[in-house]
């Protein structure tokens, strides 16, 4: 990462992964409120969970989020359903996937 008159350069890369159905129209609707692509979101989430709360490293971390786009969150969730949050990660339960 080179730093060019003020701005950074950075080169992206094409990521494979796989997430909840509900969790990704959740983070493309917000995408969406925010103006930016769902990589530009992801890119921003990730980089503020680097960032430690002071005295609370470990616990806490900065949220990329206003209080708009919570609400927004909030409403999004419920229009797709999403019933669950952070706490019920570790609960995921994902059935094998069908042979193609």
């Amino acid at each position: 990462m080179t730093e060019v008159s003020g701005s950074v350069r950075i080169e992206r890369v094409q990521l494979g992964v796989r997430m909840e159905k509900r969790l990704v129209k959740v983070l493309k609707g917000l995408a969406e409120f925010e103006g930016v692509t769902l990589g530009q979101l992801l890119e921003k989430i990730v980089l503020h969970s680097f960032q430690p709360a002071p005295g609370h490293e470990g616990e806490l971390a900065a949220s990329p989020h206003g209080t708009r786009a919570l609400d927004a969150v909030t409403d999004l969730k419920r229009v797709y359903g999403m019933d669950y949050d952070l706490h019920s990660f570790g609960q995921f339960d994902e059935p094998e996937s069908l042979p193609e």
